[in-house]
């Protein structure tokens, strides 16, 4: 596994959140956004949203490296 997420430039949908952490985890882009929504819908959407706004600013960006 890559040493830390960083938030994606290059293969971003809103923030690159989800890229990066599907880097992070090892698995492809798409499914780690098609969990991550079926997660927030099965969670009643608003703590995942919340969850990425908060990630979207804790994770470092490409920027940054």
């Amino acid at each position: 596994m890559p040493q830390g997420s960083l938030r994606k430039s290059n293969d971003k949908m809103i923030a690159g959140v989800c890229a990066g952490l599907g880097d992070w985890l090892g698995w492809p882009h798409g499914r780690t956004r098609i969990a991550y929504v079926i997660l927030s819908i099965v969670s009643a959407a608003f703590p995942g949203i919340l969850v990425y706004v908060i990630l979207w600013i804790a994770m470092p960006g490409p920027e940054s490296r």
